[in-house]
């Protein structure tokens, strides 16, 4: 039994390193500066870079969960070597002739090396395949156009089609206004997807990230057979600032964060970003039903 007991840890050890290397490999590709600081936007502190690459970019003073990029995010939760983007090069044209946003979209992708706000992969957490999508909120702010509700909807088919559940991270400050009714329009095509994924037996589990509002949370996010959150995480639907100027009056403290909603039952559970791999393996296990071992 004692060499079994190493093999198994030796095997534990090397995907820890694995997954630490991918994160580093993910961080200074596209998503995050490795070198020098930055301001904790939660207590005001320094963070040195490098620090936050090891704590995955939650501020070791204060907690505070940092915004991060898809592919950093996909890095944090997938086995090694797991991880088949879907549809990468997916775009949608400037079909309304919005004015200059043709050339706003290049400086976009330019900056980000998205093709847009979403990111859909297919991939193992723990020998367990799922279908991912991921928004990234450094592109227009993860805000939902054609592209964004096409990518999603494809991704919910997919896992429909091949009995996979689904798991999407959303941060988004809502519809794109930019392609006006088309926008709109998602929150109805990504919504009845979800219907069709769920009466057909599949798991759904919706992740809130910072921030979630808008047509985002009004349609897809909303819809999770289990709804979990990261610590701290804005999810609504117009922003506090806008409804107490709407209603003239002052708001609960902590009024549309995660904990929250979480105390008034709209949020499953929240999980700290270094637990949530652990959470959503937990999960999976629990609902073996429809999960493909490949």
């Amino acid at each position: 039994m004692q060499p079994l007991f190493r093999s198994r840890r030796d095997r534990l050890d090397r995907l820890r390193r694995q997954r630490e290397q991918a994160v580093e490999a993910a961080a200074k590709r596209s998503d995050l500066p490795t070198g020098g600081s930055q301001t904790c936007p939660g207590c005001g502190r320094e963070c040195q870079n490098q620090e936050l690459v090891k704590t995955e970019y939650v501020c070791p003073h204060c907690g505070y969960h940092l915004p991060i990029g898809a592919y950093l995010r996909l890095s944090l939760l997938l086995d090694p070597f797991t991880f088949q983007e879907l549809w990468p090069e997916l775009t949608a044209p400037n079909a309304l002739e919005f004015p200059g946003y043709e050339g706003k979209l290049a400086a976009q992708r330019e900056k980000t090396a998205l093709s847009d706000a979403a990111v859909a992969a297919v991939g193992k957490l723990d020998g367990r395949q799922a279908v991912f999508a991921v928004l990234d909120s450094r592109f227009f702010m993860g805000s939902m156009g054609v592209a964004v509700g096409e990518k999603i909807t494809r991704a919910v088919e997919y896992a429909q089609k091949h009995k996979l559940p689904l798991i999407i991270f959303s941060a988004s400050g809502g519809a794109r206004m930019q392609e006006g009714i088309l926008s709109l329009m998602q929150m109805a095509k990504t919504s009845a997807a979800i219907e069709r994924f769920s009466q057909a037996g599949g798991l759904y589990i919706s992740v809130f990230t910072h921030p979630t509002t808008g047509g985002v949370t009004a349609s897809f996010a909303s819809l999770g057979d289990i709804t979990l959150a990261e610590p701290g995480a804005l999810i609504g639907f117009a922003g506090p600032r806008v409804i107490q100027q709407t209603i003239g009056q002052e708001l609960p403290e902590g009024f549309q964060r995660a904990e929250y909603l979480e105390e008034h039952g709209f949020v499953d559970q929240i999980v700290p970003r270094r637990e949530m791999r652990q959470t959503l393996s937990q999960l999976l296990a629990l609902h073996r039903k429809g999960v493909l071992h490949r």
